[in-house]
């Protein structure tokens, strides 16, 4: 018992999991602020599909060279894992990025912030399919209806009487955060019989890879590189390695439902930073509303999977 696993403390898992939540809001100005310094029109899809390949290249190359560097041989792998790794990086990184991407480039950083905290409600939802000790119950469904509700809330506009939804923008954000959930409980599964960055390094390497070649086949081009956007492609490549990584590490350790609660930070930090480098605001009234019913759903999704320490 003195040597039990530190990734299994709460606190531990807390601090982890929000640092990896302010990771990946800092992401929401970061792929917007790219498209300006790399000069990637909003209608270039191409270019955005090779801008983040290149992001997710480098981030997989980088985790790739630690493991190796702390001893961790990178090229023994199965062919069940090479094929396992290789569906790894294109779902959680090709497909869930091309969505990603494309959403987050045709909606505001706050809206595409809080629409991927859906998210938290699609991990819910297929660990009740999943996992035996997981299953829905009426908090958890009133939880989820509060969360949507909170989603739908940010789609009006400020007089809340004129519905606004583009299924390129808003939709493509939430088939992300979908996809995002289906490919993390995949991850935890593959962790079972690997190591978790030489999983993440290969996902990201391989999905990086499929997505620069598509957006090049497709006409895509990523040339314009300056200190600052040479700066800003590091960042992104560097907050990608290791939010994936601690996060695969916290559900190699842990259920799906007790990390996942955390994701409620993420639309916090995308919506603050989004305010702050983009000059969006936060402050509106449907906005408040919306993060904070969707803060609320999330914790009451996980609220009695706290209590009962699973």
């Amino acid at each position: 018992m003195k040597n039990k696993n530190i990734f299994t403390d709460k606190k531990v898992v807390a601090i982890i999991a929000t640092f990896c939540c302010l990771l990946w809001g800092s992401a929401y100005p970061a792929i917007k602020n790219g498209y300006i310094l790399f000069n990637i029109s909003p209608s270039d899809i191409p270019s955005k599909l090779v801008f983040a390949g290149y992001r997710f290249f480098i981030a997989g190359l980088v985790l790739l060279v630690i493991a190796q560097k702390y001893g961790k041989n990178i090229m023994n792998i199965s062919r069940k894992n090479i094929q396992n790794v290789f569906l790894l990086g294109i779902v959680q990184t090709t497909v869930h990025y091309i969505f990603f991407y494309v959403g987050v480039a045709n909606t505001t950083g706050v809206k595409s912030s809080i629409m991927n905290s859906t998210v938290a409600f699609f991990s819910v939802i297929l660990a009740h399919y999943i996992y035996k000790n997981d299953k829905l119950n009426m908090q958890k469904v009133i939880g989820c209806f509060i969360g949507f509700i909170g989603v739908m809330i940010v789609n009006f506009s400020v007089d809340l009487l004129n519905f606004s939804f583009s299924f390129k923008g808003e939709g493509f954000v939430i088939i992300a955060a979908f996809i995002f959930s289906i490919s993390s409980i995949y991850a935890k599964k593959l962790t079972k019989s690997m190591d978790v960055m030489v999983i993440t390094g290969y996902s990201l390497f391989i999905g990086g890879t499929l997505l620069t070649l598509l957006g090049v086949v497709l006409g895509g081009r990523v040339y314009h590189f300056t200190m600052a956007s040479s700066v800003l492609l590091i960042y992104m490549a560097l907050l990608s390695s290791a939010a994936f990584s601690l996060w695969n590490l916290l559900l190699k350790y842990n259920k799906v439902g007790p990390v996942s609660v955390y994701n409620f930070f993420t639309p916090i930090f995308g919506s603050i930073l989004s305010a702050i480098f983009l000059g969006e605001t936060i402050f509106e009234f449907k906005n408040m509303i919306a993060l904070g019913l969707v803060c609320l759903g999330i914790w009451m999704v996980n609220k009695q999977k706290k209590l009962k320490n699973i």
